[in-house]
């Protein structure tokens, strides 16, 4: 089965499951998912997502060519299935992570190591049919090895100070230069996909909206649209708008916190102090108009639960005002700086050959001369009417991923005008149809696209649901960024990716 084929038509040799929609879904047998990984080595295909239900896995492609996306399933032999990461490494910890909740082994996955799992739960794979007994205790975690001379190790965390999710990093140095890094993760599991399963879609959405609660709106909407496309329905047209406005104001409150907190940890609190001022304009104007600060639980299957009044419109329009000609200053003044350039330039350089094997996209893709956003490709509405251009940048460092955000920035504002000039009239919501089937969707948030793959009962509980994070596929990037830089770049490194821990968690 080997060759320059697309996506589809491979895939089209396995059998068609009924009720995959937007995107195809295609059951595999064992020789058909080999192969698979045969032919990921010769094709441009990004590897969406990876994620495991009862004895079955699933992987969810994109094929850059023709733009296709579908997913491959396989029905596990003795609970194992070939692994996928030796031709798309931004598998391997999606397939550690299935080994520890369903316990299905991956063969040939190089790195077996636990990676949820800490030996703290009150059973081994939770989510398998027969769930394992209890470990003893802790699991000793051992990092990889790093050969050389004069090398020593700097551990760092799980706990850190001041305001900051857990995460353990584990630096390898030659004197000040970072020979390796090697993150361990896991801390903040809440096992949120056995919490989903058996809920209502009121209250999935609910769960959906907390996997990562600094993208709320984007999950909320991965999530709704997930269900919509289960049930066969859409969502009005004006609760679509509503939700890519929500959208817009997230990415730019979240952006410019990213910008101040990047400049602060190269010594220019200043920029953190400006930048934290006008979030606060986005955040109170939320809190004041669409009841949430976060605009959390806003969005939900079917529709939205807020509306935007005339006084809401012409407070907006103030804000994007106000912020186009303050971002603008404070880009200037960034650009103005060398000594705080000489900090970021060239500083975490991610190649774009690397980002490319990752298939990572948002900010950390988009410096790397890698312009993926799931607004355009494959789109959704409202977006696919309005205007705005994706920021691409090719030097892959961290000044490249400061003007990404600066850039993006810019094209939400513009987004944000041309909702509030357009968006239609009409009901806020719809009733979801009561039956079973199963659905996905693709959103942008503002690290990059988030996946949703739902499975409803025939009752329309929710029976399976998978969030992945943009985080899964950029934290590794993160270990190859800082090496070769100094210890003290690491803060200036990781906040310019600004990974989510819990998105990766569940």
């Amino acid at each position: 089965m080997l060759g320059n084929i697309t996506l589809m038509e491979y895939l089209k040799a396995g059998r068609p499951v009924a009720a995959h929609r937007p995107w195809p879904r295609f059951q595999l047998d064992d020789r058909g998912w080999r192969d698979l990984t045969g032919q990921l080595a010769q094709s441009d295909w990004s590897l969406l997502g990876l994620w495991a239900d009862g004895s079955e896995v699933h992987a969810a492609f994109r094929d850059e060519e023709t733009a296709e996306i579908a997913v491959a399933s396989l029905a596990t032999q003795d609970r194992r299935f070939p692994s996928l990461s030796a031709a798309r490494p931004s598998a391997q910890r999606l397939e550690r992570t299935i080994q520890d909740l369903f316990g299905l082994l991956a063969d040939g996955l190089a790195d077996s190591r636990p990676w949820l799992d800490h030996g703290r739960w009150p059973c081994r794979t939770p989510m398998a049919f027969t769930r394992g007994e209890a470990s003893a205790g802790p699991v000793a975690y051992p990092f990889l090895p790093v050969e050389g001379q004069s090398l020593h190790q700097i551990p760092v965390g799980p706990v850190h100070a001041g305001i900051i999710e857990p995460g353990h990093f584990r630096f390898t140095c030659a004197g000040e230069t970072v020979v390796r890094l090697e993150e361990r993760l896991g801390y903040t599991h809440k096992g949120v996909e056995a919490l989903m399963a058996g809920r209502t879609l009121p209250e999935a959405a609910r769960l959906a909206a907390r996997v990562s609660g600094d993208s709320t709106v984007a999950y909320s909407i991965a999530f709704a649209r997930a269900a919509e496309a289960a049930a066969g329905t859409e969502a009005p047209p004006r609760a679509q708008w509503m939700r890519a406005l929500m959208a817009e104001l997230e990415r730019v409150a979240n952006h410019l916190l990213d910008i101040g907190a990047i400049c602060n940890d190269a010594a220019f609190p200043f920029m953190l102090a400006r930048c934290t001022v006008l979030r606060e304009q986005v955040l109170a104007a939320n809190r004041t108009y669409l009841g949430h600060r976060l605009m959390m639980d806003r969005v939900i299957p079917g529709g939205v639960t807020v509306d935007v009044t005339r006084e809401a419109t012409a407070v907006y329009r103030g804000v994007v005002k106000d912020l186009r000609k303050r971002v603008t200053r404070l880009a200037d003044l960034y650009d103005d700086l060398p000594t705080l350039q000489d900090r970021t330039v060239g500083t975490g350089v991610v190649s774009a050959s690397l980002a490319h094997r990752f298939g990572v996209g948002g900010v950390g893709g988009g410096a790397a001369s890698r312009g993926g956003d799931a607004r355009k490709v494959p789109g959704y509405a409202p977006y696919d009417d309005l205007e705005f251009d994706v920021p691409v940048h090719p030097e892959g460092d961290v000044n490249a991923r400061l003007w990404v955000r600066i850039e993006e920035i810019h094209a939400s504002l513009g987004l944000i005008e041309q909702i509030l000039d357009r968006i239609p009239g009409g009901p806020l919501a719809r009733p979801i149809p009561t039956r079973a089937g199963e659905g996905m969707a693709l959103v942008e948030g503002f690290r990059g696209d988030i996946l949703m793959w739902l499975r409803l009962s025939e009752v329309g509980r929710v029976v399976r649901c998978h969030p992945r994070d943009p985080s899964w596929f950029q934290w590794p990037l993160l270990e190859a960024a800082i090496e070769g830089n100094i210890v003290a770049d690491f803060p200036l490194c990781n906040k310019s990716f600004n990974c989510s821990y819990s998105g990766v968690d569940l």
